[in-house]
């Protein structure tokens, strides 16, 4: 069993580590209570070890692991990384450099969407996941054998995985698809919470250019409120009851109280209060200055059918090059390319073009058809007959 507690301990580890062209790495946090991710175990292996850190050691400093993650000499492999790389950003405002994300690399492989680790590590490293730990309180202390057992297996057959996908990104020449994935993975502003972008959260949208704008500073609020007291955003105010205020728009504490998603009692709390600010400083402003909603236009019959083409043509093409559908075009992707052939998306762009973004140009301008063949959709120019 290793655990490393200390921070002696573990500057000599990442000095090792950093002696290696790269390092599989891994984390353990809870986030249930909170805003911010609580960080408890840190994984880390090279080829030739494997440790965990105890993250919660008392007097442990944590710094030569952000060093590690920091040096550019050395590749850093994560499987779904974002989370990941969102503890290292809050905890340095940094993120890791060079990256590989086993999962990125997987759907460009064609593994499918969002594969997990476990599927990975049975099909490329021959190796069963004990599961038994997943569910555990991380932030317990001790941690046990089992604990740590479980831990360390997310970064050693990782070791493996990386490789073999690295090898087959190499021979089919698209590693160079994954680095423009990555580069998202690395940006800083992927993981900038910021107040004002708080309501592109929300599933619900205001289609009222008032209710939007009572919505937009409802949910800057909440964000500022969550961060602030480190709290998830619904232990603030839940999404259904946000749109139902924004919506329902009270502007005293009485309307607010009326409102039957609020909790008996929560107009007359500190909250509320803020809560009826917001509303009444949204009401205060010159209309003039509410954002105008997008407007989600019903598609046409004609635009309807091309998109139901667009996403034929999508499988097809991610079958025949084993690539995830989802790596190459989203259903929203597709809904803008049968809108506007000039669409500012990535499947119009780089690589994703030359894959698919040409062929449903072409296919939208009626040049391209589709076509069974032995049971699987085909390509051909399209004729005057089509």
């Amino acid at each position: 069993m290793s655990l490393i507690t200390t921070t002696e301990d573990l500057a000599a580890l990442c000095s090792r580590l950093a002696t290696h062209p790269y390092v599989t790495v891994d984390t353990e946090f809870m986030r249930e209570t909170t805003f911010w991710p609580k960080l408890c175990v840190i994984q880390l292996a090279s080829e030739e070890e494997a440790a965990a850190i105890d993250a919660l050691a008392d007097g442990i400093d944590l710094s030569p692991f952000i060093a590690l993650m920091n040096n550019e000499a050395v590749l850093k492999v994560f499987h779904a990384a974002r989370q990941d790389i969102e503890i290292i950003w809050k905890m340095s405002g940094t993120t890791p450099k060079p990256l590989f994300d086993t999962q990125v690399a997987a759907m460009v492989c064609g593994f499918g969407d969002q594969v997990s680790y476990e599927q990975l590590a049975a099909s490329l490293a021959n190796a069963r996941i004990d599961k038994s730990s997943r569910f555990t309180d991380w932030s317990r202390r001790p941690l046990t054998e089992a604990q740590i057992t479980y831990a360390l297996a997310d970064v050693t057959h990782l070791r493996v995985i990386y490789t073999k996908l690295a090898a087959k990104l190499s021979k089919t020449e698209r590693t160079a698809w994954l680095t423009e994935e990555i580069s998202f993975l690395t940006a800083v502003e992927t993981y900038e919470q910021k107040p004002e972008n708080a309501w592109l959260r929300l599933r619900a949208r205001a289609r009222k250019p008032r209710d939007l704008a009572i919505l937009m500073q409802l949910a800057a609020w909440r964000e500022e409120e969550a961060q602030a007291r480190d709290v998830p955003r619904s232990r603030v105010l839940k999404d259904d009851t946000l749109v139902d205020i924004a919506l329902s728009a009270p502007d005293s504490i009485e309307a607010l109280g009326r409102l039957r998603t609020i909790p008996q009692g929560y107009e007359r709390s500190k909250t509320g209060q803020d809560v009826v600010s917001c509303v009444q400083r949204v009401l205060h402003r010159d209309a003039s200055t509410y954002p105008k909603p997008d407007r989600d236009k019903p598609a046409s019959g004609a635009a309807s059918a091309v998109v139901q083409l667009l996403k034929v043509l999508l499988q097809s093409i991610s079958e025949r090059h084993q690539v995830a559908a989802k790596m190459i075009a989203t259903v929203d992707e597709l809904e803008m390319i049968a809108g506007d052939g000039n669409a500012d998306t990535p499947a119009l762009k780089g690589w994703r073009y030359e894959l698919f973004g040409q062929q449903a140009l072409e296919l939208k301008a009626g040049r391209l058809a589709l076509s069974v063949e032995n049971g699987r959709i085909v390509t051909r120019a399209a004729t005057a007959a089509d």
